[in-house]
């Protein structure tokens, strides 16, 4: 059977908006790379303080260090994943490789998280005798690194969930740093060694509520949902408003990665219009909108063009062999 391929009869129409690009972001590798080995060389310097010490909160700090340097490995690999080109079987490439290990991150802290709470508890009812002078030792040595850490990811800390994921990492470690710190000078001075039990408390308290939130935002892209910000009811008004245009369905948007959000839609245009060759007009127009008007600008759409008096195919059974 022969197939007409002139004009825009029947025809589905697509386009990736302007200036598009599949190309993934790869100038925070060494941001990560660099992080990760500082971090790595302040678990090796905690442990040997909180085994010295006797302390819970140098210990889960340390843990936390721990967690921070596999997070940060993850994040490593998953952003020289990202600059791995698309394939045949994978037509997005690997850009969704760093929302998977921002959610592993999320949930490995928020289990070293919740053990804090735990023992700390635990400890504060059965205190133990903590060396103090050391501990505000190797909780400022812990600081001064974190504090290095966080200067390198700073700058890209808006570029993707997977540097926001080792950012917040670095930066509660700090924060325990810091609370180690006080602990240290409160027992030093009064003697009350459950300082050190109520020091490892806030730090928990520290973990869990922001990586529930990334936790959440990591699993949301992973769900297909709809990016946040962006309302599909006023994209679907703002399509039925242009000209010429007379239904919309089968909109959909969601975000293949942190950064890049997409859209697809059937867009139903008025018999004439459609047939006469206004299609590459219609569609500019419905690209321009999803791109300019909302407050996520989605670059990336795939619009299917459709006459009102399109009949949608009917789905067959499977051929039988």
């Amino acid at each position: 059977m022969a197939h007409d391929h002139a004009g825009d009869r029947g025809r589905a129409e697509h386009d990736h908006g302007p200036g598009h690009s599949h190309a993934g972001p790869g100038t925070d590798r060494w941001r990560i790379a660099t992080a990760l080995g500082i971090t790595a060389a302040l678990f090796v310097v905690q442990l040997v303080g909180a085994l010295w010490t006797g302390s819970l909160a140098l210990l889960i700090d340390t843990a936390h260090v721990l967690t921070d340097a596999g997070g940060l490995l993850l994040a490593l690999i998953a952003a020289q994943l990202t600059l791995r080109p698309p394939s045949a079987r994978r037509t997005w490439g690997w850009r969704r490789a760093e929302i998977v290990a921002a959610a592993l991150q999320a949930g490995v802290l928020l289990a070293v998280g919740l053990f804090v709470l735990v023992e700390g508890v635990r400890r504060f009812l059965e205190p133990h005798p903590v060396a103090s002078a050391e501990m505000l030792v190797f909780g400022a040595l812990g600081l001064a690194g974190n504090l290095v850490a966080m200067a390198v990811l700073f700058g890209g800390r808006r570029s993707n969930l997977n540097l926001r994921a080792a950012m917040l990492e670095v930066l509660n470690d700090a924060l325990g740093s810091v609370a180690v710190i006080v602990a240290a000078v409160v027992i030093t001075l009064t003697g009350w060694v459950q300082a050190d039990a109520v020091v490892a408390l806030l730090i928990g308290a520290l973990i869990v509520p922001r990586t529930v939130r990334l936790l959440v935002e990591s699993l949301s892209v992973l769900m297909e949902s709809v990016p946040p910000g962006l309302d599909m009811d006023e994209v679907r008004g703002h399509i039925l408003e242009l000209p010429h245009v007379v239904e919309v369905h089968d909109l959909h948007a969601t975000r293949i990665s942190s950064d890049l959000p997409v859209l697809t839609a059937h867009v139903v245009l008025e018999e004439e219009y459609f047939y006469s060759g206004g299609s590459a007009e219609a569609l500019g127009r419905i690209q321009q909108c999803v791109a300019e008007h909302f407050p996520v600008s989605v670059q990336h759409s795939t619009i299917q063009l459709e006459p009102a008096d399109h009949d949608e195919p009917e789905v067959c059974a499977p051929h039988e062999h």
